[in-house]
This record gives structure tokens, C-alpha cells and sequence, in this order.
């Protein structure tokens, strides 16, 4: 049996343990309207870090969606203080993150299915999936658009160590939020996108993704809701990131 080990969150999180068998973004759904921000789930596996954590913004449902870039950069930001030096880690617009290109998990976001766009919703839920160790029976180069931290030189960065600094960058990050406002986190993470020539980007106040055409002169509107809808990076049935 998998034990995990211990997990040392800063205030004003709090802990909720869950068993391998578990989900770690359904459960903290589930107790999001009783629990309050800050409780953060986590599924104790060896090959993935799986978390979630519940967030109480006071902004319309319709622009505190953005709080999903917000946990976006700050899962990269993680993943980057662990990394390697010259590794590229990339956002695949909006929820999917790349190491050197191969894909190792992302993020989600839940929310009341009874809010109103224009209210606060009660909670935000963002959850995140990141691959720590290849399956051992999968020969490198077998699935050559998917990766794990094990893979790219990680070395013995583990689910707790991704959560752990996730959890002390997204304070930062909120932080920087309420001070500054969301320019900055909007610019940080256009900055993890990969690039694409002759464009330009910016965040919308609903989220959306813009990008205008430079050559073409229009510009082309990406809904973050629909989005949002069905993760891009999200096997079902492998309960885990695709391969």
C-alpha cells in the first residue's frame, strides 16, 4: 500500500485526506458550501499529484472565473521552482500544461451549477491533475505527446511537492490579485502560452481569451466557459492525464 507523506500547507489552508480510490476534485464539490475557502483535498497516489481546493471569490461568477488563471499560474510557478534548468513548461490554452511539450496534467474549475453569472458564486472549486511517474510499463517514446516529472528530470519532486508549492505560490499569486488587480497574472500566464507568430493576446473581463490577428486585423474570441466545460487534458476512463 501507498503511503503518502506528510503535507505541510501554510494558513489559512486546510487538509482533507482521501484515499487512492478517491477524487480529489468531486469531494471537495461536494463539501465546498460546508467546508469554506481554503480546503484544499488530496489523493494520496505515488504516480500523480491530485488535488483541489475550494475558493470563495467575491466577484460575479462571469469574471471570477479568472481565478482559474490565477491557480493555472500557480501550479506552473510549482512546477517551474522544481524543474530542471532550460526545461519549457507551457500552458495549452486554457488547461493544459506541457513539460518540453509532453503533456503531464492541468488544471479545472467547478462551480454552483444554481449561480448566476452575474452574482457571486458561493465557491469556486480548481483541481489539478499532474503525471509525477511514468507507468512502468510504458517504453519511452511509446506516447511521445505525454510526459511526467519523472521523465523530465524532476528527480524526486513528488505529488506532496507539487501541492505543497502550488498551495504557497496560489496565496502569492491571490495576493498580488488583490493588491495590483489581475493585470499581472493575465500577463503571466499569456506568457506560458506557446507563442504564435504574427498575434497577440490578452484576457477579457468574462475570461475570454483573445487573440488578434495581426496580418488579418480581426480578432478571434475563445468562450473560457465552454472551454471549461470538459478538460482537454482529462482521460476518464484513466482517471488521470491523457496519453
Amino acid at each position: 500500500m501507498f503511503v503518502s507523506e506528510p503535507i505541510d500547507l501554510p494558513p489559512p489552508f486546510t487538509l482533507v485526506r482521501l484515499r487512492e480510490s478517491r477524487d480529489a476534485f468531486a469531494h471537495a464539490i461536494d463539501i465546498a458550501e460546508e467546508s469554506g475557502a481554503g480546503t484544499l483535498t488530496h489523493v494520496g497516489r505515488f504516480d500523480l499529484a491530485e488535488f483541489a481546493v475550494v475558493l470563495e471569490p467575491s466577484e460575479p461568477l462571469r469574471s471570477a472565473r479568472r481565478a482559474f488563471y490565477a491557480a493555472m499560474v500557480a501550479l506552473t510557478d510549482a512546477l517551474r521552482a522544481r524543474a530542471p534548468p532550460n526545461k519549457e513548461i507551457t500552458i495549452e490554452w486554457p488547461d493544459a500544461i506541457r513539460v518540453d511539450g509532453g503533456l503531464v496534467g492541468g488544471g479545472r474549475l467547478g462551480w454552483p451549477s444554481s449561480a448566476k453569472e452575474n452574482e457571486p458564486p458561493g465557491w469556486l472549486v480548481f483541481g489539478a491533475m499532474i503525471r509525477t511517474v511514468a507507468a512502468a510499463d510504458k517504453e519511452p517514446g511509446v506516447y511521445p505527446l505525454a510526459s511526467a516529472l519523472d521523465q523530465e528530470g524532476f528527480g524526486e519532486t513528488g505529488a506532496v511537492q507539487v501541492t505543497q508549492g502550488f498551495a504557497r505560490h496560489l496565496m502569492r499569486v491571490l495576493d498580488a490579485w488583490q493588491v495590483d488587480g489581475f493585470d499581472g497574472i493575465a500577463r503571466d500566464f499569456l506568457s506560458r502560452l506557446e507563442r504564435e507568430r504574427q498575434s497577440s493576446r490578452a484576457i477579457d473581463g468574462n475570461g475570454d481569451l483573445l487573440v488578434r490577428r495581426i496580418e488579418a486585423e480581426t480578432t478571434d474570441r475563445h468562450d473560457l466557459r465552454k472551454a471549461l466545460a470538459a478538460p482537454s487534458w482529462l482521460d476518464a476512463k484513466l482517471g488521470g492525464p491523457r496519453l
